[in-house]
């Protein structure tokens, strides 16, 4: 009797400790139920209806800092595998994750759009978040702070991918010069921004929807927010502290866009087929180098090419550095063997001025359509002052003379009004070519007429253009050389031949004659974002 009571009260026991090890294991694995409304389509709870639910998004707890597969990261097919399998932050059910959540599922367009935009840089960031031992979800971040635009820059001056402000990049080793900014470099801006997150994580003893919050709105600011909910007896979570307004919208926005991509399936979201493996090489070019001719040696449309390196905001490479470029992983070896065989003269475009009497910058910039702080900063002058006789090197690029603009404008938040024009197309016209003459970028002509830049352009297709208010600066005189025609003018200046007609009328015959002068008002036309 005795012996069956102890055989009943062990078996008793462990059957309660099978049952809460059976509540535990349940309670570490199963995402809440999303409490937001969805569509009918939808189950009440995503990960129990979703036998594809990925494994590894609800994680271990934050005490748990080894990811699960950062030794085999080539087991995985797609870079979306292979970032869910290093998903780390604990599964949190919240009304303000909800909100972002039904936010991004009302814009299922903007969810592709962000996918194909990150589709060049998710391998490398994933290299980089492995590397570190950071959490997966990281990866996800430009999202919310750019779109995974790498010319992005807010109206608080905040830049790249990972929108640094100018006094942290410079902290972090981003330089930032006339030529060249590293906010904008997808692959120094990502060594920065994840050194930056290991820091501030340090700092916040490893809490890191603190060290997210940090990101966001500044170390000092969280800080401040914990020391007053100290002094006041509250809870001192990310949840619980009177941050900005932006920064309270920041870390659900964040973990929505986690919760989402993890239950693709589930929240009926297609999830671009993006395979793990590298996109582009780094390589060192040794000096300047023009780079729209760098992009033609790696055989890839400009705008591709700016793509990858954003970094770059003149022509050529800067000259003091740094001398790296992306380039496609598959053109490699094909560029480095073409760049071997380029002579270091043919590596940069230029044509010699000598100044005469009565020249001044301004005059030589107009004359070879730049500006002159190109031709101040090509010939490191320490101002404006020339004197007849001194020769000046005036930079070309390898489609014609370089037209003083920044080689890829970066976005900026605006409200502007926009003017839309329509362009008939020339035999010749390419996307570059139009872009440079309206000066907006290659890649929105294509989108504002839903084409790719790697469509074909047929000479009398109508093309959207679509540009802010135009300026016109004071009148220039020009003088009509031999050879001259109206049409060959109106290109040359950015005009139409209304224009030129409207602006010398009473002064221009039937035809054009050589040392004829005409008024011409130049336009400048802010690009569109």
């Amino acid at each position: 009797m005795h012996n069956t009571f102890n055989r009943s009260v062990r078996w008793f026991c462990c059957a309660l400790f099978l049952i809460a090890g059976g509540c535990a294991q349940q309670t570490n694995n199963v995402v809440p139920p999303v409490s937001h409304a969805v569509p009918d389509t939808l189950p009440a709870s995503p990960v129990a209806a979703n036998p594809q639910f990925p494994r590894g998004f609800a994680p271990a707890s934050p005490a748990s800092a080894t990811p699960t597969t950062s030794s085999h990261p080539a087991a995985f097919d797609t870079v979306w595998q292979r970032l869910f399998s290093l998903y780390r932050l604990p599964a949190i059910s919240n009304p303000r994750i909800d909100r972002e959540i039904d936010r991004y599922l009302r814009h299922p367009e903007y969810l592709i759009t962000i996918q194909q935009r990150a589709k060049p840089y998710l391998y490398d960031i994933l290299e980089e978040i492995e590397a570190k031992n950071l959490p997966g979800e990281l990866a996800l971040l430009p999202v919310v702070e750019s779109a995974f635009k790498p010319h992005a820059r807010s109206s608080s001056n905040a830049s790249g991918l990972w929108q640094f402000m100018p006094a942290t990049g410079r902290l972090l080793g981003l330089e930032q010069n006339w030529w060249y900014d590293g906010r904008q470099d997808v692959f120094a801006s990502t060594r920065a921004a994840t050194t930056y997150l290991q820091q501030l994580n340090e700092t916040f003893d490893g809490d890191w929807l603190l060290t997210l919050a940090a990101y966001n709105a500044g170390k000092g600011t969280v800080m401040k927010a914990m020391a007053k909910n100290r002094k006041n007896s509250r809870p001192v979570d990310y949840w619980s502290l009177p941050l900005p307004s932006e920064t309270r919208k920041y870390v659900p926005r964040l973990l929505a866009i986690v919760k989402i991509f993890a239950n693709a399936e589930a929240y009926n979201v297609e999830l671009l087929p993006i395979p793990n493996k590298p996109v582009f090489a780094r390589i060192d070019i040794g000096s300047q180098l023009d780079l729209t001719l760098a992009a033609k040696m790696a055989n890839m449309p400009i705008d591709d090419f700016i793509l990858l390196n954003p970094g770059f905001k003149r022509w050529c490479t800067a000259p003091a550095g740094p001398h790296h470029i992306l380039i496609p992983i598959e053109q490699a070896e094909s560029f480095k063997t073409t760049l071997a065989q380029l002579p270091d003269a043919k590596r940069m475009q230029w044509r010699r001025h000598k100044i005469r009497r009565g020249e001044n910058l301004s005059l030589i910039a107009q004359q070879y359509r730049t500006s002159a702080t190109v031709i101040r900063h090509a010939n490191q002058l320490p101002s404006d002052r020339i004197r007849a006789g001194q020769a000046l090197l005036i930079p070309l690029s390898a489609l014609g003379t370089y037209n003083g603009q920044p080689f890829a404008r970066p976005e900026r938040h605006t409200g502007s009004k926009q003017r839309k024009v329509f362009y008939t197309v020339r035999k010749g016209d390419t996307f570059w070519e139009i872009a440079r003459r309206f000066s907006v970028r290659s890649t929105d002509i294509a989108r504002w007429n839903h084409l790719r830049t790697s469509s074909t352009l047929h000479p009398g297709q109508r093309l959207v253009i679509k540009s802010r208010k135009t300026r016109h600066n004071a009148p220039i005189h020009y003088t009509v050389k031999k050879g001259d025609s109206l049409f060959r003018i109106s290109r040359k200046f950015n005009v139409s031949i209304a224009d030129l007609r409207k602006w010398n009328q009473g002064k221009m015959g039937k035809f054009l004659l050589p040392g004829q002068k005409l008024h011409i008002r130049v336009a400048s036309v802010s690009p569109s974002t």
